[in-house]
């Protein structure tokens, strides 16, 4: 039996499916693009016809990378609401009891706190 196949599950755009997906495109659709584009061009040598294939090839290249890069975008994230990278979310700081929206509900407020005695602990004031 062959050994299996290692797959992944990429954290956002899968780049290895945009470049795969865009090169079969690109090939597909350049080359009847190509040829159509070609019938009204007069073309009188094998140079001509390289160099205008190559310059019509590049745009219908680049135009393909990016048709697939948006979809692939817009497939990982349909909403586009993702944080970004630098945001933090709920979940990251639920353990932390100095978070910005104040103490955690599980922890009693500098009111309710008790010393080791079970009583609150004498107000001091500062001068």
């Amino acid at each position: 039996m062959p050994e299996r196949v290692e797959t992944y599950d990429p954290d956002g755009v899968d780049y290895g499916w945009v470049m795969q997906t865009t090169f079969v495109v690109t090939i597909v659709v350049g080359a009847p693009v190509v040829a159509l584009a070609s019938l009204a061009t007069p073309l009188e040598s094998w140079g001509a016809r390289a160099e205008f294939a190559i310059r019509v090839g590049a745009v219908v290249w680049i135009l393909t990378a990016l048709g697939v890069y948006a979809f692939a975008r817009r497939v990982d994230d349909p909403t586009g609401d993702e944080p970004a990278d630098d945001e933090s979310t709920d979940d990251e700081h639920a353990d932390d009891e100095f978070a910005a929206d104040g103490p955690r509900d599980d922890e009693p407020a500098d009111d309710e706190r008790l010393n080791a005695d079970g009583e609150r602990p004498a107000e001091t004031e500062s001068e």
